[in-house]
C-alpha cells in the first residue's frame, strides 16, 4: 500500500533528504495491515517527537495523548505529522473530526485530554 506522508516543523528532517524546508512530503510503501507504529519505525521516528497527528484529516494523536499506535493503515490514507512546537487553537479541539482510537481515549480521560499544557517545557 503507498501512503502520502507529511511532516511538518522540525519532524521534515525524517523525510529521507525530501525536506523542503519546513515540511517534507513522502509516499511511502508499507506492507498491508501495517499500523501507525509501522510507519513510525519505518520514518524512524519516535512516537514522543510527534506532537498533532491526523490521518485522513482526522486527529489521531496530540502530546500526551497517541492512542494511534495500532491504528491499521490503508492503502492511500494521507498522515500528517506536526512536531511539538506547532500548536492548535485550543477551542478548535471540540469540533475536530477524530479517529475511533482518539475518541475512546479523550471519553476515557478525566479531563477528557483537554488542557492548554502537555508539559513543563
Amino acid at each position: 500500500m503507498t501512503l502520502d506522508v507529511w511532516l511538518y516543523g522540525t519532524l521534515a528532517r525524517y523525510g529521507s533528504g525530501k525536506e523542503q524546508g519546513n515540511f517534507a512530503n513522502l509516499q511511502m510503501r508499507l506492507p498491508e495491515g501495517s499500523t501507525m507504529a509501522d510507519l513510525l519505525a519505518r520514518l524512524k521516528m519516535p512516537t514522543e517527537k510527534r506532537g498533532i497527528t491526523f490521518i485522513n484529516g482526522r486527529l489521531s494523536a496530540m502530546p500526551g495523548l497517541q492512542p494511534d499506535l495500532g491504528h491499521i493503515l490503508q492503502d492511500g490514507d494521507r498522515v500528517g505529522f506536526f512536531d511539538l512546537k506547532s500548536m492548535w487553537p485550543f477551542q478548535y479541539r471540540h469540533g475536530a473530526m477524530l479517529t475511533d482510537e482518539m475518541a475512546r481515549a479523550m471519553d476515557a480521560g478525566r479531563d477528557r485530554a483537554l488542557r492548554h499544557t502537555y508539559s513543563k517545557e
